[in-house]
C-alpha cells in the first residue's frame, strides 16, 4: 500500500515537473511576450520574468523591444532639377506596441525597410540637388514623418532617419568643381580690388600732403633708398630730380635773355689822299671748333663787339689755345 502511494506521488511529481517544464517560459527584460490561445490573442502582453502558459493550447511569441538599425539600400532617382543621384539612408525604430506588431502586419522589418526606400525614392523626386547636398536636416524630417505615419498603425515608431550619402556623376563633380573654383576666383578679385580701392585713397589723400610741402617728396626718396640699400643684394642708382633739371635749363635762357646788345658803330671810310690801301692777306682756312655752350658764345660774341668798339673796324677774332690745338 505504502509501495503503491510512493510511485503515485513520484508520478505525480513527474507530471506535475513535465508539465512545469512545458508551461514555464522566460521573458528578457528587453523583451515582451505576447500569448495567443487557441489563435487568439490572450490577455495582455507578457511582462519580463518568469511566465506560465498552458502547454499545447497556448503559444507565446517573443517581441523584441530594442531600437533596430535599419541600413537603407541606395536608391537611385531624379531630382527636381533633372539630376540623377543615387541616395541612401539608415532607419532607426522600435516597436512600441508588441501585439500590434504581430497581428497589424506580417514583418513589421520588411515592411519598415520596404516603406524607407519608397519614401527615399520619392523624397529624391520633390527636392533639389542643393536641397540633397546642404539641407539634409529638412530632409530628414520629412523622410521620418512619411516613415512614422504608416509605421504607427502597426505599432512600431520610427526615432530616425539619417540620409547617409549622395552620390553624384562624374561629370556632375567636374561641373560643381569648375563652379566652386569660379566663385573663389570671383571672391579673390573682389577683396583684390577692394584693396586697391584703399590703397589708391591712401596714396591719394599722401600725395595732398606732400603736395604741401615738396620736401616731403625728397625724405619719402631717400626712405626708399635705404630700404633697398639695406639688402646689399642689388646697384643702387641714386636719380636727379627732375625739377633741379629744368632749373639748369631755365638759367642760361633767363641770362641770355635779361642782358642787353650793344650798338654796333660802322667803320669810317678810308681817305683817298693817304697811302694806297694795303691788299689783304688771304683768309685762313676757317677752324672747326668743337661745340660750346649756350653762355660761352654769348660771351664770346660780347668781347668781339667791345674791340670794333674800340678799333672802328670790324676784327676777327683771334683763336683760342683750345681751338688750335682742336
Amino acid at each position: 500500500m505504502i509501495q503503491e502511494v510512493l510511485m503515485a506521488v513520484v508520478g505525480a511529481a513527474a507530471a506535475v515537473g513535465v508539465y512545469a517544464a512545458a508551461a514555464a517560459r522566460v521573458v528578457k527584460q528587453y523583451e515582451r511576450g505576447v500569448v495567443f490561445r487557441f489563435g487568439r490573442l490572450r490577455g495582455d502582453v507578457r511582462k519580463p520574468g518568469f511566465n506560465m502558459i498552458v502547454p499545447g493550447v497556448d503559444r507565446m511569441h517573443k517581441v523584441n523591444m530594442q531600437i533596430v538599425t535599419m541600413p537603407v539600400p541606395a536608391q537611385e532617382g531624379i531630382t527636381r532639377d533633372n539630376v540623377t543621384v543615387r541616395v541612401d539612408a539608415v532607419v532607426y525604430f522600435k516597436v512600441v506596441d508588441a501585439a500590434e506588431a504581430l497581428i497589424r502586419v506580417e514583418d513589421y522589418k520588411f515592411a519598415v525597410s520596404q516603406m524607407a526606400q519608397t519614401s527615399l525614392r520619392s523624397i529624391i523626386g520633390k527636392s533639389d540637388l542643393d536641397d540633397l547636398l546642404s539641407n539634409r536636416e529638412k530632409l530628414n524630417q520629412g523622410l521620418e514623418l512619411m516613415l512614422d505615419s504608416p509605421a504607427i498603425g502597426w505599432g512600431v515608431q520610427i526615432d530616425r532617419v539619417e540620409i547617409k550619402d549622395v552620390s553624384l556623376p562624374e561629370t556632375m563633380k567636374r561641373s560643381m568643381a569648375r563652379q566652386a573654383e569660379a566663385d573663389r576666383e570671383r571672391r579673390a578679385r573682389l577683396i583684390n580690388a577692394d584693396a586697391e580701392l584703399q590703397a589708391s585713397k591712401k596714396l591719394a589723400e599722401a600725395a595732398r600732403q606732400m603736395a604741401d610741402t615738396p620736401s616731403a617728396l625728397q625724405l619719402r626718396l631717400l626712405q626708399t633708398v635705404m630700404a633697398v640699400a639695406a639688402e646689399k643684394n642689388s646697384t643702387l642708382v641714386l636719380p636727379i630730380p627732375v625739377e633741379l633739371l629744368r632749373f639748369l635749363e631755365r638759367a642760361p635762357l633767363s641770362e641770355t635773355s635779361s642782358r642787353p646788345t650793344p650798338p654796333v658803330a660802322a667803320p669810317d671810310a678810308p681817305s683817298v689822299t693817304g697811302p694806297p690801301p694795303v691788299p689783304p692777306e688771304a683768309p685762313e682756312p676757317p677752324a672747326v671748333e668743337p661745340p660750346r655752350s649756350d653762355a660761352y658764345l654769348v660771351g664770346r660774341g660780347d668781347a668781339v663787339d667791345a674791340i670794333e668798339d674800340l678799333a672802328g673796324a670790324p676784327v676777327d677774332p683771334a683763336p683760342r689755345e683750345d681751338d688750335s690745338g682742336s
